[in-house]
């Protein structure tokens, strides 16, 4: 297989001609982006920052299932067959656990390959591929052999497609050493992010959200600069607040922010996390807020048990438990396979109006049952 992907890829002259690129965290990352430009869907985030790395690398290319010809089950490689031809965008067969290890293959040779699944779903096909032969091979060969190679694809309930397409996958493979996971929100984040995992050495997956692909958010000029790229491991403070904080990552992110102005209303001022990375974790950006709140409520759509939000909770009692004021709070999906029934799914995923109940209830201000019978 390596052998055909050497073939069609003209992999030694590319490696030859190849420029070293920069690292992950680009100078940009420390400017401020507050000032909007312009307003960016998602999928168009994602499609400019592949076309962007392709120009700059020859090395790279994208591989899955109707990349090509289809343009992308989403769409978010629109337009990349016609510039960069079949050799660097490839349609496989359906067989995740064959392109997936060719695509490592193809990374152990020192290519960059980004490998899109059509749902995350799907990846627990590949996974032998994507743990053993990807996370663990640099250090399994001591630092000597580098996997820079991209993961990406829907993560995460979408709408109405059962519970075997509805998985998060965001604690899987943030408990595996050697894996660098990415859960993008914004459009910022879609290109900032997946700019940066492109040009890391390290395998990198890549969960974005099917829901939030036609989602647009207003974005900085800077965003839009070639050399735009975000640093891996870095979490933002989307909101500021002093009473409550609220971490959160991909499509919760939104909830959580809704919440925080319904929360405001009532008087109560919640600080928003946007978790970014998964792992690595930006330990100090979550302490250092919990430690000025007083209080943390964890937010994602995964199942509860051994989840982010309860390292999340890990985390604030190893290192700053005395500045707790209040019981963590935890709202994740339900503990049971996804409902198909809409009522009941929507039952099974965290609503804003859960996270509202929770950051009132570590600050005091529920209403006890009793009293409101």
């Amino acid at each position: 297989m390596l052998g055909v992907v050497r073939q069609r890829l003209g992999c030694g002259t590319m490696l030859r001609r190849a420029v070293e690129r920069a690292g992950p965290a680009a100078s940009l990352a420390g400017k401020n982006y507050s000032t909007a430009a312009k307003e960016l869907t998602v999928r168009d985030a994602l499609n400019s920052a592949l076309d962007e790395e392709m120009a700059a690398d020859p090395k790279v290319f994208i591989m899955g299932e109707e990349v090509g010809e289809y343009q992308g089950a989403y769409k978010v490689s629109r337009g990349l067959l016609e510039k960069y031809g079949p050799d660097r965008v490839r349609d496989t067969p359906i067989t995740e656990a064959g392109f997936a290890g060719i695509g490592v293959g193809a990374a152990y040779y020192g290519l960059r390959p980004v490998v899109e699944f059509m749902t995350f779903n799907f990846s627990m096909q590949a996974i032998d591929h994507i743990i053993n032969s990807a996370a663990k091979s640099n250090y399994m060969s001591s630092g000597q052999l580098s996997v820079p190679i991209v993961f990406r694809g829907p993560n995460g309930a979408a709408a109405g497609v059962g519970a075997q397409h509805s998985q998060c996958y965001s604690a899987w493979y943030a408990s595996c050493p050697g894996l660098k996971v990415l859960t993008p929100y914004s459009s910022e984040d879609a290109r900032g992010l997946l700019k940066a995992a492109i040009r890391d050495p390290d395998p990198v997956v890549f969960l974005e959200n099917e829901l939030l692909y036609g989602e647009s958010f207003p974005v900085a000029a800077d965003v839009l600069d070639p050399n735009f790229c975000l640093p891996i491991g870095k979490a933002k403070i989307e909101r500021e607040g002093k009473h409550v904080t609220i971490t959160s990552f991909s499509k919760m992110v939104g909830y959580a922010l809704q919440a925080a102005e319904i929360l405001s209303k009532d008087g109560i001022s919640a600080e928003v996390i946007n978790l970014r990375s998964i792992r690595p974790l930006d330990r100090d950006t979550i302490t250092a807020s919990v430690k000025k709140t007083n209080r943390l409520v964890t937010v994602e759509e995964g199942f509860p048990q051994h989840g982010v939000g309860a390292e999340i909770c890990a985390v604030v009692v190893e290192e700053c438990f005395e500045y707790l004021d209040a019981p963590v709070e935890r709202i994740a999906g339900a503990d049971v396979p996804m409902p198909y029934a809409a009522n009941l799914e929507r039952l099974a995923v965290p609503q804003v109006e859960d996270i509202v109940r929770a950051a009132k209830r570590a600050c005091y201000r529920s209403i006890p049952i009793a009293a409101a019978a």
